[in-house]
């Protein structure tokens, strides 16, 4: 009889167990085939996630400006927004296109000349000597540089398209995260209960403060990364103008780009101040561009401490590091991601020993 009995209990055991195993298996399968669906939206819904996040304090003023109508200001979000990436875009790409059809059509009516080198550009350091020989013989016969430099000239130019069709693709992916973080700050009030829902269920207790934390980080990022990387770039744009440099939108959006993945403008700007030494006729301006130069790759060192990490309550080290290793991991959007992962590790690890059991002092 106890052996029917144990008999029976391991029986209905192991169909308790296969009947867990199958519905294990059939919300795994739901879940992976939920994610192949969504994967393709999912850098243009995190990227609307985290604009909706940096930006909705400014969507606020903007729907209170409007008298409260949640749906006209979304409206107009989405289409300011949009007006700011589209045309700009719009316009550098028209100057690209006449730029490389007025280059396209010199080269093939042998027109196109160089002008000779200054002899200052032999003082460079490293490459003076070399650049002011190449430059010379440009300047001098253009065809016989062009011929010579021929293959390094097609990796760059294959280099360029690379870039223009990837740039092309990032203002693609841009249209759709902003018009979904329209979508997401007219439904905010829903999405933060959510949020916050979701969160009490994993962290217990300390779930609303683990999303207050990474909505503090996400616009602490804004501030201390994106906006002194715009701050550099508007002041290198200045610089640029007032040196009579050519193409200065062009050089000033790559020192936003270098200025975002944390890298010294000065990568961009030194060379041009060499540039401007050797071919500008005044050397004040040479020399007040210069430090202009210095000023802004230096910017940083004070603008960051003023706006990263401000009002959050995690070290500005912590948001930086979480900032620049994401960027290495996952490209730009890991400014935001690896920024707060850090930060919310280093939460949990500060309640974790917060709430270890204290060790009475032997010496007490």
């Amino acid at each position: 009889m106890n052996t029917h009995n144990e008999s029976s209990r391991d029986t209905s055991h192991l169909d308790k167990a296969f009947d867990v195993a199958i519905r294990l298996s059939f919300v795994g399968l739901i879940i992976f085939w939920c994610t192949k669906i969504v994967a393709p939206f999912f850098l243009p819904v995190l990227w609307g996630l985290i604009i909706s996040v940096a930006l909705y304090p400014v969507f606020l003023k903007l729907r209170g400006w409007l008298g409260g109508r949640n749906t006209l200001a979304g409206a107009v979000f989405i289409v300011v927004s949009l007006a700011v990436v589209l045309v700009p875009t719009v316009l550098l790409t028209d100057s690209m296109i006449t730029g490389a059809t007025g280059l396209t059509r010199n080269l093939d009516a042998g027109t196109l000349t160089v002008p000779p080198p200054a002899d200052s550009v032999k003082e460079w350091p490293a490459i003076g000597e070399k650049t002011h020989a190449v430059w010379l013989q440009a300047s001098r016969n253009l065809e016989s540089v062009t011929t010579k430099y021929n293959d390094q000239l097609k990796a760059l130019g294959a280099w360029l398209v690379g870039g223009v069709a990837k740039l092309g693709g990032a203002v693609v992916q841009t249209i759709f995260a902003l018009i979904i973080a329209g979508v997401f700050m007219m439904n905010a009030i829903g999405g933060g209960r959510l949020a916050y829902v979701f969160a009490d269920r994993v962290g217990g207790e300390h779930g609303r403060e683990l999303v207050n934390i990474s909505i503090g980080t996400i616009r602490s990022v804004v501030r201390g990364v994106l906006l002194v990387a715009m701050i550099q770039s508007l002041m290198s744009a200045v610089g640029f103008w007032f040196a009579g440099v050519e193409g200065a939108g062009f050089w000033a959006f790559l020192v936003l780009v270098l200025a975002i993945v944390q890298l010294p403008p000065i990568l961009i700007l030194g060379p041009i101040a060499a540039y401007v030494f050797s071919a500008n006729d005044s050397t004040v301006v040479a020399v007040i561009f210069l430090v202009w130069s210095l000023i802004v790759s230096g910017s940083d060192s004070f603008l960051k401490p003023m706006f990263l990490g401000r009002g959050v309550a995690v070290p500005m080290l912590i948001i930086l590091v979480g900032a620049i290793g994401g960027m290495i991991a996952a490209g730009v959007i890991g400014l935001f991601i690896g920024a707060v992962i850090l930060a919310l590790g280093y939460k949990l690890v500060t309640v974790w020993l917060g709430s270890a059991p204290q060790q009475e002092d032997p010496q007490s």
